[in-house]
């Protein structure tokens, strides 16, 4: 396969598996499996896996940072407890809307808030069709049911929150991709399971093992460790805009799908956020002058070359 070929390949990987997150976790408020046990689990099982490899590989040393650990606190324990326990409250469109379509916003204010990074053009104009379109489906959703937004779209706006700050503290350290996923993965296993162990509810005994068996190998391998190594090695082959670009979709499309499979509703006020979300998180328009200026590189060297 050629590099552009494995790069799609990649996404497509990606994009089945961040999908996949989307209906999974809903799946786990139905089939009873609490926020605290799948985010103890998930853990448990990357850090089991991927601490034997470090070991193997004599490559420990940067556990010992502060960046792993912070790392680990925001992206790790804080961004899978917030979005685990808002599944439980609102259906899988909601997590499109306001997790996974808030995330460029708050990634954007994130870097102007911690290291002075301005607004440009393109996340102005975001950030007004994203409040466009939650302000007409919050007037939707008041006339359908009577309350405008819910607990869990709460939980997943702080969640979004959490990836933003995580995006940016990430970038910003220029870690590798195996390092923040091992350091995020074990920080978390360390800090969370005991607390887990000692303190926190447990509700193993409702769910039926396979479906818990499930779960904990999808969210504890594919979820930390796959998608993370395909979507960076997707960036290295079609580059970061596009690789983005695409794989934002897998969230919207999963909200789609949970209609069928899940028998969730899609109400015209869930359609409104969606498109709008949508909409703003991929920016479109930044594709069409992409492919200007592509195209007047390429004019430009074949006026080079003549």
């Amino acid at each position: 396969m050629s590099p552009r070929s494995q790069g799609y390949l990649f996404v497509a990987i990606t994009m089945v598996i961040w999908g996949g997150f989307t209906l999974s976790s809903r799946l786990n408020a139905q089939w009873g499996i609490s926020a605290w046990d799948i985010t103890a689990l998930r853990f448990a099982l990357a850090f089991c896996i991927l601490m034997p490899i470090l070991i193997y590989k004599k490559d420990t040393a940067f556990l010992w940072h502060k960046e792993p650990f912070l790392l680990a606190m925001i992206g790790g324990v804080g961004y899978c407890l917030t979005s685990y326990t808002a599944f439980h409250y609102v259906p899988a469109a909601h997590a499109a809307i306001f997790l996974n379509g808030f995330v460029p916003l708050c990634t954007a204010v994130a870097a102007w808030l911690l290291f002075k990074e301005a607004f440009d053009g393109h996340t102005w104009l975001s950030l007004l069709i994203m409040l466009s379109a939650v302000a007409g489906m919050s007037v939707l959703m008041y006339q359908e049911t009577g309350v405008a937004f819910g607990i869990g779209d709460g939980l997943f706006f702080i969640s979004a929150i959490w990836w933003g700050v995580f995006t940016v503290l990430l970038r910003h350290w220029k870690l590798s991709a195996w390092h923040s996923m091992a350091g995020v993965a074990i920080w978390s296993a360390i800090v969370y399971v005991p607390i887990y162990m000692l303190f926190l509810p447990k509700n193993l005994s409702t769910p039926t093992p396979i479906h818990l068996f499930g779960q904990v190998i999808f969210h504890g391998i594919f979820v930390v460790i796959i998608a993370t190594l395909a979507y960076v090695e997707a960036i290295k082959r079609l580059g970061a805009f596009k690789t983005g670009s695409i794989v934002t979709l897998a969230p919207f499309m999963a909200a789609i799908l949970a209609v069928p499979l899940l028998g969730e509703p899609l109400s015209p006020a869930i359609m409104c956020g969606l498109l709008g979300m949508a909409f703003g998180a991929l920016q479109p328009w930044r594709w069409l002058m992409h492919k200007d200026s592509l195209q007047q590189r390429l004019e430009q060297q074949k006026k080079q070359s003549k």
